[in-house]
C-alpha cells in the first residue's frame, strides 16, 4: 500500500503532559523503515503542530482548551481527507485520543465507515456528562453525533454528521467507563467489548464480532488504537494507565484479524508517552502492532 504518516502533536486533551512527543517516540522506534520492510511505499508528512498549554487559557472547565484542540482536529482531518482522495492509507501518531476526531473525520469523508476503537476508556461523555472537561474523553461521542456541536460539526455544518453510524461502532478492551458514559452508549447502540468479554469468550471471538459491527454496510473500517487498551505490565508509557488490559499477544492477535479482513483504510496509534515510558517499550510495542495490522504474520503450520 501507499502509507502516509502524519503526527499531531497535542496532549491539551488529556490531563497529564507529555503525549504530545509521541509520535517523535514512535518514529525513533523505527516505524517508517519498518512499514517499507514489509514492502509498502511510505511518506511521513511531517506533525501538525499545537501551541504549548502553557500559552493558553481554559476558557470553559466543560471543554477545556476547546479552540486549540478544534483547530488541530480541523488541519488534521484535512490531510487525511487530502491522504485519503489521493489513495493513500494514513497512519496518525498522537498525541492524546482528542486527534481522532480530526483522522477520523477527514477518513469518512464523502463515505461511510465503521469504527474500531481499542482503548481502556469508552471517550463518550460529553460537556454535560464529563467528570474531567478533558476532551479526549469526547471523541467517540462527537463522532457519533453526540455532545457539543462544535466537536460534532467539525469541518462545518455541510460536512456529514453523525461521522460515523454508532451502530458500525465497537469499542474493544475497555475496563474504565464511567456510570453515565455508559448508559450513553447503550443508548446510541455502540457495542461495548469490556475485558470481561475478552476474558469470557478470548479476543479472537470479540474481534470477530468486531469486525461484524464495523463492517455492516460500509465502505471500510478505521482502527483507532489506544495504547492504554494494553495491560500497563507491556505498555507502561501510556497517558491514562489502567490494569486488567489485553496482553501482548492478546493485542497482536487483534491486529493480525484485521489486517485479515483488507477492509482497514486508517490507523491512529495514540497516548503514548514517553515521559512514562521505560526505554521506549511502549513506542516500540506501537510499532510492532502497526505492523501486524499492515501485514507482518507469523507464519507457523497449524
Amino acid at each position: 500500500m501507499n502509507l502516509e504518516i502524519v503526527g499531531a502533536l497535542m496532549d491539551f486533551g488529556a490531563g497529564r503532559r507529555g503525549v504530545d512527543m509521541g509520535p517523535s517516540a514512535i518514529r525513533y522506534a523505527g516505524l517508517e523503515e519498518r512499514l517499507k520492510g514489509l514492502g509498502h511505499e511510505v511518506t511521513d508528512r511531517g506533525n501538525i503542530g499545537a501551541p504549548p498549554s502553557e500559552t493558553l487559557k481554559i476558557e470553559d472547565p466543560r471543554l477545556k482548551y476547546l479552540d486549540p484542540i478544534l483547530s488541530v482536529c480541523q488541519r488534521l482531518a484535512n490531510q487525511v481527507a487530502e491522504s485519503t482522495a489521493a489513495g493513500c492509507f494514513s497512519v496518525v501518531l498522537g498525541g492524546d485520543h482528542s486527534i481522532s476526531l480530526g483522522s477520523v473525520s477527514g477518513a469518512a469523508r464523502g463515505r461511510n465507515l465503521g469504527l474500531i476503537w481499542l482503548d481502556a476508556h469508552g471517550d463518550f461523555n460529553t460537556h454535560e456528562t464529563t467528570p474531567s472537561g478533558n476532551i479526549h474523553g469526547m471523541p467517540l461521542a462527537a463522532l457519533c453525533g453526540i455532545g457539543d456541536e462544535r466537536l460534532v460539526t467539525l469541518g462545518g455544518t455541510a460536512e456529514q454528521t453523525p461521522k460515523i453510524l454508532p451502530k458500525n461502532v465497537a469499542v474493544v478492551g475497555a475496563r474504565d467507563l464511567d456510570p453515565v458514559e455508559r448508559d450513553l452508549m447503550r443508548e446510541a447502540g455502540v457495542a461495548v467489548y469490556s475485558m470481561e468479554a475478552v476474558d469470557r469468550y478470548g479476543i479472537g471471538e470479540v474481534i470477530r464480532r468486531a469486525i461484524d459491527s464495523a463492517s455492516l454496510g460500509t465502505d471500510g473500517i478505521y482502527v483507532s488504537l489506544d495504547l492504554d487498551v494494553i495491560d500497563p505490565m507491556y505498555a507502561p508509557g501510556v497517558g491514562t494507565p489502567v490494569p486488567g488490559g489485553l496482553t501482548y499477544r492478546e493485542a497482536h492477535l487483534a491486529a493480525e484479524m484485521l489486517a485479515e479482513t483488507n477492509q482497514i483504510v486508517g490507523l491512529d496509534i495514540v497516548e503514548v508517552n514517553p515521559i512514562l515510558d521505560r526505554s521506549n517499550a511502549t513506542a516500540d510495542l506501537a510499532v510492532e502492532l502497526a505492523l501486524s495490522a499492515l501485514g507482518k504474520r507469523v507464519w507457523g503450520t497449524v
